[in-house]
């Protein structure tokens, strides 16, 4: 078994946040790397992702996962090399894609191991535009808000990794019309001119039920929801008759310290017959095998386009994590380890 090294570094929780995070509630430690017990392997993690939904997990409630506990380690996407393996079915080289992430070495359990394939595309895109962020927008797309052709389309954290892919998907699906909102103008330009959205506006620029009306003057059949607030209750306002609206997230209530007031234009779903549907990926698995070979074929062909926002170092991933929270990213935050 090849030597492996004995230190590691990974970000601890060491008290929950209210609300925005603080770097006084993380810490970066070192940590000794232990020996691989049977069926297990060691990774040397190369990229780690970190989402807004890990802010959710800072709290002391169990939602749909568990809370991160204090005081050890937090979890997360990763893709990275196993450099010691004493299972039968994982060899040293193998590339794997797994979700303890936050920290340069994991050891753990083979059978929690995705073996991925670096020559078919590069080993970040199976934490964005091949992974969970992808296949959350495809699920959330095609199966929850039901996307028919001819369609007009909203989608809220456009410029996002799951937003960006939703527009696209939704174009070369058959929608009739694709809008995004973005936090900026630069952003704005990126969904027009190289994600092919046919109208885009940066939502701090004007309230967001006028843009969206100047956007889309006939109303909106679909809106994917990253955002809430006051995207969902604009949406709502547009909706069209049989309108379907998919709940993703809700970035812009995370770090509230009080319960936000809900659309106040809810009864207008009555009149539209509209559908309001939140989901979560994991619900949605067994769509794996179809979205990675019709989306793979799109990213190939150069039909989908993809941006990744990478920040280099361990050091810099709480950074990166808030800078998810702020909207600094155009695309799938990663976070890469240099050697």
């Amino acid at each position: 078994m090849t030597a492996t090294p004995t230190t590691s570094r990974e970000w601890l929780l060491l008290s929950r946040p209210h609300g925005w995070p603080q770097p006084s509630d993380f810490a970066l430690r070192e940590t000794e790397i232990p020996e691989p017990g049977p069926g297990q392997v060691v990774v040397r993690n190369l990229h780690l992702s970190v989402d807004p939904y890990m802010r959710g997990r800072m709290n002391a409630v169990k939602t749909y996962v568990d809370p991160y506990e204090l005081d050890r380690p937090m979890l997360g996407g990763a893709v990275g090399e196993v450099i010691a393996s004493r299972d039968e079915g994982v060899e040293v080289g193998d590339h794997v894609l797994h979700f303890l992430g936050w920290r340069e070495y994991a050891v753990f359990d083979a059978s929690h191991a995705v073996k991925v394939d670096p020559g078919l595309a590069p080993l970040s895109t199976y934490l964005g535009v091949l992974g969970m962020t992808g296949l959350t927008a495809y699920a959330g797309l095609l199966r929850v808000a039901a996307l028919q052709e001819g369609d007009t389309v909203f989608v809220s954290g456009a410029a996002g990794a799951v937003g960006s892919q939703v527009g696209q998907i939704a174009r070369l699906k058959g929608a009739g019309r694709v809008i995004g909102s973005a936090g900026s103008d630069e952003k704005v330009r990126l969904l027009t001119e190289e994600y092919g959205f046919d109208a885009a506006f940066n939502y701090k620029n004007g309230p967001v039920h006028e843009q969206l009306k100047a956007a889309a003057p006939d109303g909106v059949d679909v809106y994917f929801d990253n955002v809430g607030g006051d995207h969902l209750e604009a949406a709502i306002g547009s909706l069209n008759r049989d309108g379907r609206i998919a709940i993703c997230g809700a970035i812009s209530v995370y770090n509230d310290t009080e319960a936000s007031p809900g659309p106040r234009n809810l009864a207008r779903l009555i009149q539209t017959r509209g559908r309001i549907q939140g989901f979560l990926v994991g619900d949605h698995y067994d769509l794996q095998p179809e979205f990675v070979q019709e989306v793979g074929g799109w990213v190939r062909s150069g039909e989908l386009k993809y941006r990744e926002t990478v920040v280099h170092g361990i050091e810099n991933t709480l950074e990166a994590f808030l800078g998810v929270l702020r909207g600094d990213n155009t695309g799938k935050m990663i976070v890469t380890l240099d050697s």
